[in-house]
């Protein structure tokens, strides 16, 4: 046998126990985590995407012999499958989404909500330990009280924000705030590793604005006060600015982007090609103002366009796995992920994204430029 080899150090997904963003709810019956969670999933106003994962009290089910999906055209799946609980694989079914649900009588969270039931004490001090990051407090009734062990163990806890279990709006209000906090920071990547066939030179050192177009894209982000890299190919050696190797070799922007995430899993992406010099400040302003965490990635089209532009999008870190999971069907087409996938658009005028890829395009753009400015 040849010599054990150590795994590559990767950056891991930040992840709590199944998912990004979890919180789980404890001291109460099921039933009343379940009906809490479903009239907040009901109230909640904005676009975001909840999961809840809970375990059957049905002592009598047995696995199926064959998974079944029956799948219906209104979008709704009903799924029957032999499947046990794995922490890897959970964690790639909850990526998805922007906050998971968890009925804490059954499985730990990273955050909790803790309802205050004094019929439940026992169960909440069986569970004391797990109550290690309480986000706020719900009274079941106007006689709940706080638990003295709580108070001992955790003396924080009185200075928690306190509902009553029918304040559903504020309730709610709270944790789409959650929400919010967890959104992932943007950096960007600007794409400089291109061999540039057509044009017969390096396209991101050609110059429309007197500095080379990498340059100039990444000023245009940092303006707007995001950290960015350029996405190279290793023997490009360029030393001066941040730089992120092209480590999925041979694939292009999808590599490139992948790349990306590997070198961080846990920011948002924001991704523009060096060919594109009439992309401004505004455009970039317009796709930041517009941007929806809860899709997999925020992205540009040209009005009356059929499909849009993957090189000026941002990329959710939940786009991660889905890109490797059409990586793994043979397919490196960031443009086709997008069109497959739930992604904002956003409409804007042909010209802002016409693409430079040949000498003549470039002199004739140049030329343009020079008498506009």
């Amino acid at each position: 046998m040849g010599k054990h080899r150590k795994h590559t150090k990767l950056t891991k997904r930040n992840s709590g126990c199944f998912a990004p963003n979890e919180i789980a709810f404890l001291g109460a019956k099921c039933s009343i985590i379940n009906d809490l969670i479903q009239n907040i999933v009901k109230n909640n106003q904005k676009e975001v995407k909840f999961a809840y994962l809970d375990a059957s009290h049905n002592k009598e089910i047995s696995p199926p012999i064959i998974d079944n999906f029956t799948f219906h055209s209104s979008g709704n799946l009903v799924k029957t499958s032999a499947t046990k609980m794995d922490r890897y694989n959970d964690k790639i079914l909850f990526n998805r989404y922007d906050m998971l649900f968890i009925n804490g009588n059954h499985y730990r969270g990273e955050q909790q909500i803790l309802i205050l039931d004094n019929d439940k004490e026992s169960s909440v001090l069986k569970r004391i330990d797990q109550l290690d990051n309480i986000q706020f407090l719900i009274k079941s009734n106007d006689n709940s009280i706080l638990f003295d062990f709580l108070i001992e163990k955790y003396p924080n806890i009185q200075n928690l924000k306190i509902y009553s279990i029918s304040d559903i709006d504020k309730i709610s209000k709270h944790i789409e705030n959650l929400i919010l906090q967890k959104t992932p920071p943007i950096q960007g990547l600007v794409l400089a590793g291109g061999k540039s066939v057509r044009m017969g030179t390096d396209k991101g050192l050609l110059e429309f604005y007197g500095k080379s177009q990498r340059n100039y894209a990444i000023e245009l982000l940092e303006k707007l006060n995001i950290k960015t890299f350029l996405s190279v190919r290793k023997e490009q050696n360029i030393k001066d600015l941040n730089t992120i190797d092209d480590v999925f070799l041979g694939l292009g922007p999808f590599g490139a982007i992948c790349s990306a995430f590997q070198n961080n899993p846990n920011t948002a992406w924001l991704v523009i090609a060096t060919d594109l010099p009439f992309v401004d400040e505004k455009i970039i302003e317009l796709l930041l103002k517009n941007r929806n965490p809860s899709k997999i990635a925020t992205a540009i089209k040209g009005k009356g366009k059929e499909f849009p532009e993957p090189l000026i999008t941002i990329w959710e870190p939940k786009a991660y796995p889905i890109l490797l999971n059409y990586l793994t069907q043979g397919i490196s087409c960031p443009r086709k992920v997008l069109i497959n996938s739930e992604v904002e658009l956003i409409e804007v005028d042909n010209e802002f994204i016409r693409n430079i890829n040949t000498p003549e395009e470039f002199n004739a753009v140049k030329k343009e430029i020079n008498l506009n400015n």
